[in-house]
């Protein structure tokens, strides 16, 4: 039996916490499409079994519209998920983000494929001195990545109206938890933060450390996101998919030097372009249509992520 349930990026690290996250809660089987550009079948071992692969890049639209059919619901998280790499290469950055999320929206349409759940990100609101950022703002995105997600979002609300397909977004703010990869430089700074922990190498903050984010565990984004599939009455809607709280790179790197019983200090070097000051998300819309709870303390997310990269390196 074909999977009701697709997942496009379901190697990577929120794709494959989604995965594990809908086996539990009722899937039979999941359906994922990943280039393994930045995704690792090794994410899904646990549950190899109930995935059904297909090594698929999104900009394939006839092998999207095959794997789609029979589909009902489609998680679309494929991405160049990097703000500086958007600087440094624009056009597969646009390629894949525009192009393909295209792509995944024109063959859900043609599948009849019931609700599309994107993940845009918070970048696109952009440097605004209100806090926190509510849904009801002006975008200001202030790089390739965060204009390409919202344009996203946009395809989203008009396959909505035009074309029937139920579609939601969600505003990732910064995820963060186990299976982060730190290996690359476009990484997330915590996956980074943990990596120096363990290998007691100062890590680099750009910046001065005090530019904050609403940093959201993985876990607590990918419930979510199998609530905005059944939610009913939001189709063509965007909601802030953070944890409403905020924290400085300094605090974070404080905190996870005392979880690991270290003290290091952080080198500094200049402010990347196109990195946004402040972050936080309003989460008030996303409780009231979505059910919205988050169950991680920023304490208990760290020190789980910490304990998970602890026992793979060792």
């Amino acid at each position: 039996m074909r999977p009701k349930t697709i997942v496009t990026g379901g190697a990577g690290f929120i794709g494959s916490c989604l995965v594990r996250e809908l086996l539990a809660n009722g899937e039979d089987r999941v359906g994922i499409v990943d280039n393994l550009n930045s995704g690792r079948l090794s994410n899904l071992a646990a549950v190899k079994d109930q995935v059904e692969t297909h090594l698929v890049d999104i900009r394939n639209y006839e092998e999207l519209v095959r794997i789609f059919a029979g589909a009902e619901t489609i998680y679309h998280l494929a991405a160049i998920p990097s703000v500086p790499r958007s600087i440094s290469e624009p056009v597969p950055s646009h390629d894949v983000n525009i192009n393909g999320t295209f792509n995944v929206y024109r063959a859900a349409q043609a599948a009849g494929v019931r609700r599309v759940v994107y993940a845009a990100s918070s970048s696109a609101y952009g440097d605004t001195e209100v806090m926190p950022k509510t849904e009801s703002m002006v975008p200001r995105p202030k790089s390739p990545y965060a204009l390409q997600k919202l344009m996203g979002e946009y395809y989203g609300s008009v396959f909505a109206s035009c074309f029937g397909v139920e579609a939601v977004s969600l505003r990732f703010f910064n995820v963060y938890g186990p299976r982060q990869d730190p290996s690359s430089p476009y990484s997330g700074v915590l996956s980074l933060f943990m990596k120096s922990a363990l290998t007691r190498t100062a890590p680099t903050i750009f910046g001065d450390g005090e530019q904050s984010r609403d940093f959201t565990y993985v876990e607590d984004v990918a419930t979510l996101l199998r609530k905005a599939a059944v939610a009913k009455g939001v189709s063509g809607q965007m909601y802030n998919a953070g944890n409403g709280g905020r924290y400085t790179l300094n605090f974070l790197w404080d905190q996870i030097q005392k979880l690991e019983g270290i003290t290091l200090s952080a080198t500094y070097g200049p402010t990347r372009g196109g990195d946004v000051r402040d972050s936080q998300a309003d989460t008030a819309a996303a409780i009231r249509d979505l059910g919205h709870s988050p169950r991680f303390s920023i304490e208990e997310g760290l020190r789980l992520t910490l304990e998970w990269y602890r026992a793979e390196n060792a």
